[in-house]
């Protein structure tokens, strides 16, 4: 399937971003450098790799344990009742039929050497990110920060691995950041961190061989909300002149993936998807608290100062996406127009939830998604209109199980 938009619109959108420069009124502050580029004990020799081998075996059996928790806080909270043994079901066979592909993404996330894990960003639980490092550093990279999906509940940053790999080969350094889940912590307690991943980015990528002025920021379903409430509140911040530690004109562009941006209108929608209304509410810290942490509607009531920090924001969203409905990100580009922000919308023709995010990816050959994130970047950075050649990723799943998964998908 190609998206409805056509290269045309994607040139179009590109057009966005070097409109937002020539204005003049998103000045970058130069990032305070912090960190080393490379971790402790970097380098060779035989005790070292077996230390290493061992401390790679330590470490994804940690990960392993944390999934596993992951997902009985998940039944926990959701419950044990018909329509959710049936969900189980569905997303066992679904994980099953993509195993392949998870399998290879799992070993590369584990041992390539492009792949850094568990950078600590923060002294809270679950203060890590992960950065994808594409093999060619010889200048600075354009950076994508990137908040995970998982309903708020069973996020983690490994799920990024795979966009993580793609961009990578692309010439972008990705970090995926972690965040507290519910019910370690609350809807707050995600932006926060989120937050604060990005203040490490935007800082200290340079270390890593990042370009500090070519950040952007993406986030996916659940991490498309997170992400937008963290641009929103340091917008609002900024705008009034509280202390910050880091500025919305660090962010180039902000990429919103299969997000919702309204809660009010989510409530009923997820509560027929099965995710309870109290437990939602719960996550979210009280129905009292729907406005604040909905971007739509903490864009329509901001100010024209606070509107002028945003970077443009371009709202990615499959028509066949029955977890978040399209119209989520329709309306929200709509009210980020008529707020005067710079805002498009790009939609996948037949895609649901997952299809841009698992199945696309792991069927090899042109990602959609992939192609029109770089066609923005590129358009935007003259210096990397090279990286874009690169030989197409292969299958990584059979054609029958990506259809077999798609039809049974929970999600």
């Amino acid at each position: 399937m190609q998206p409805l938009h056509s290269g045309n619109d994607a040139r179009e959108a590109a057009a966005l971003l070097e409109r937002s420069d020539s204005a003049g009124r998103r000045c970058r502050s130069s990032p305070v450098l912090s960190a080393s580029p490379r971790p402790p004990g970097w380098g060779g020799g035989l005790r070292r790799q077996s230390s290493s081998f061992r401390q790679d075996v330590g470490h994804a059996a940690s990960e392993t344990y944390l999934v596993t928790r992951l997902t009985f806080s998940l039944l926990q909270y959701l419950g044990l009742g018909y329509r959710w043994m049936r969900q189980l079901l569905a997303l066992t066979v679904y994980a099953i039929l993509l195993m392949p592909g998870f399998l290879q993404v799992g070993y590369y996330y584990f041992y390539s050497s492009q792949v850094r894990r568990s950078i600590v960003y923060g002294e809270q639980p679950r203060n890590r990110l992960d950065l994808y490092i594409p093999k060619d550093s010889s200048r600075p990279c354009p950076v994508m920060a990137f908040v995970t999906g998982g309903a708020w509940i069973i996020g983690y940053k490994a799920w990024g691995a795979l966009l993580g790999r793609r961009l990578a080969e692309r010439g972008i350094i990705v970090a995926c950041i972690d965040y507290r889940n519910f019910p370690q912590g609350t809807i707050s307690d995600m932006v926060s961190d989120a937050s604060q991943g990005i203040s490490f980015v935007c800082n200290n990528i340079a270390s890593y061989g990042g370009d500090p002025n070519q950040i952007y920021l993406m986030g996916q379903s659940a991490g498309a909300h997170i992400a937008a409430c963290a641009l929103m509140e340091q917008a609002v911040k900024e705008s009034s002149g509280q202390p910050i530690s880091w500025s919305v004109t660090q962010i180039k562009a902000y990429f919103g993936l299969s997000g919702g941006y309204n809660l009010h209108n989510l409530v009923d929608h997820f509560h027929q998807r099965g995710l309870n209304r109290s437990i939602f509410l719960s996550i979210m810290n009280g129905e009292e608290s729907l406005s604040s942490y909905s971007p739509e509607i903490v864009a329509k009531e901001s100010s024209a100062q606070t509107i002028a920090l945003l970077p443009p924001i371009f709202l990615m969203h499959g028509t066949d996406d029955y977890s978040i409905p399209s119209s989520s990100s329709q309306t929200f580009v709509e009210v980020l127009q008529q707020a005067g922000a710079h805002a498009k919308l790009l939609l996948y023709e037949g895609k649901t939830h997952t299809d841009i995010f698992l199945q696309d990816p792991l069927r090899g050959g042109r990602d959609p998604l992939v192609e029109d994130v770089l066609t923005l970047i590129h358009a935007d950075n003259a210096t990397c209109g090279n990286i874009a050649s690169t030989p197409t990723p292969r299958r990584l799943v059979f054609e029958w199980q990506l259809r077999l998964a798609r039809w049974i998908s929970p999600f």
